[in-house]
């Protein structure tokens, strides 16, 4: 956070930049907001700051309904974050709360409950229930906004427990109710499918980001083309299907779910695939000081470090080699044989990747079985909470598994936004192309994930 004078100068300004990083709340309307929300400036003497939504919920404070506070992109200090508070921002982003209670949570980072609440209060000013609870109303309104469905069904999709808690909840997040926050909205909707939209930080260099996905592509699993990026996603109550598109100031997001209580994990890892939480305008900031780097950062900005929605399934694309016609050949015949097969295909989507407890027992290269045997043992953590220094560890303690593998987990799925690998032949052309050698690579901590982006970006 902010000093509160700084944060009020920020305020002033209406300075974009620093939505999701804290929140404004106002004493004399009850109501938060974004720094970059365009009514009246309040008096500073009127204004609180909160390191989270649902800080300002605890306040008693209620949702703006201009700025929509609720629907910023997330935190980029909680997204690239290895420690206790933000390994369990990820966690609750992808639903575990409602799925294991705080107790689960708490199980999952190493801690007790008093303890996690305790550090989660101090980092971001309210514990874990109210957290999720922010969460699940976001959740609900997504819900009321895209589909026809009856409130009742979606107050248990967005992961209340009573339908009094639904309404409750909504009103103190948003002032009204659930009738009213659907309102008379009239939109044409395809059946069964949700449509959102995902913001973020911008610039974004969309045709790079989804033509790095494309090339990967595996068929079965994943489809591309024309700027859309399809594929299946295994999620912790069902499947689903995801249609993802840039659109002007936000990425189009079309989806399908067997159970509508996986909404929130699956636009979590949506946004991490496509790392939208980032701030590109902070790594741009540090690593455009370079006299090399610099001028190649200036000229490509907003270039994002392409992840994952499951860090197991990266895994085994990382030994495959995903990036050759060999390695996905080899993914497409694991999907094919392993994989679970969609109710009804999706044009040509067909399966999801096979689960890990089903790979240990298959006939695949030893390395995969080796590694699907390891999570499924519970050895080897790839969950999106894992720590990042001890998931590395545990990766390189694996038969068949190399740096380089390990490495590419880290960047991908486990979102650490200061990995390097020097073996990359893409890595190692950009670096002759700039003169420059691996020990340089040094000055650019804690951002050379992104300075390896940038460095594979460029061209003849």
């Amino acid at each position: 956070m902010l000093a509160d004078d700084d944060a009020y100068s920020v305020l002033r300004s209406r300075d974009g930049r620093f939505d999701g990083r804290f929140f404004v709340a106002v004493v004399t309307t009850g109501v938060y907001c974004r720094p970059s929300c365009p009514a009246a400036l309040p008096k500073r003497e009127n204004v609180r700051f909160y390191p989270s939504s649902a800080a300002a919920l605890e306040a008693g404070f209620r949702a703006c309904k201009r700025c929509r506070p609720d629907t910023t992109p997330g935190s980029p200090e909680w997204d690239v974050r290895a420690d206790v508070a933000g390994r369990a921002m990820r966690l609750i982003a992808d639903g575990l709360v409602d799925r294991e209670g705080v107790a689960g949570l708490a199980a999952r980072l190493g801690y007790s409950e008093r303890q996690l609440r305790r550090q989660l209060v101090a980092d971001l000013g309210a514990g874990p229930q109210a957290l999720a609870r922010a969460q699940r109303a976001a959740n609900a309104r997504t819900l009321l906004e895209t589909t026809d469905l009856p409130a009742g069904e979606i107050a248990f999709a967005a992961g209340f427990a009573t339908i009094r808690q639904f309404n409750d909840t909504l009103r103190q997040v948003y002032g009204t109710t659930p009738t009213a926050l659907r309102g008379s909205r009239h939109t044409r909707r395809s059946p069964g499918t949700l449509c959102l939209r995902l913001t973020y930080r911008p610039p974004l260099e969309a045709a790079r980001l989804f033509g790095f996905l494309a090339a990967r592509a595996v068929p079965g699993l994943e489809e591309a083309g024309d700027g859309r990026y399809r594929r299946v996603l295994a999620l912790p109550h069902g499947l689903g299907v995801v249609a993802l598109r840039p659109a002007h100031g936000y990425v189009s997001c079309e989806l399908r779910l067997e159970d509508l209580k996986d909404l929130s994990a699956a636009v979590g890892r949506c946004r991490r695939l496509l790392d939208l939480d980032a701030d590109p305008r902070d790594v741009a900031d540090r690593l455009g000081r370079d006299p090399v780097l610099g001028p190649v950062v200036a000229a490509a900005p907003g270039l994002r470090v392409p992840g994952h929605v499951d860090p197991a399934e990266m895994a085994v694309r990382a030994i495959a080699r995903e990036e050759t016609a060999g390695g996905r050949a080899l993914l497409a015949g694991l999907v094919q044989r392993y994989g679970t097969p969609l109710s009804a295909p999706v044009d040509g989507l067909t399966h999801a990747f096979p689960r890990m407890e089903v790979l240990a027992e298959a006939d695949v290269p030893a390395p995969v079985a080796a590694l699907a045997e390891a999570v499924s043992a519970g050895r080897l953590d790839l969950g999106f909470g894992a720590g990042r220094e001890q998931a590395g560890r545990e990766l390189l303690a694996v038969p068949g598994v190399d740096a380089e593998v390990a490495g590419r987990v880290r960047l991908r799925a486990l979102g650490d936004p200061d990995v390097f690998l020097p073996s990359d032949p893409a890595v190692r052309d950009g670096l002759s192309r700039l003169g420059l050698t691996v020990e340089d690579a040094r000055r650019w901590r804690p951002w050379r994930s992104y300075a390896m982006s940038h460095l594979t970006a460029i061209r003849p």
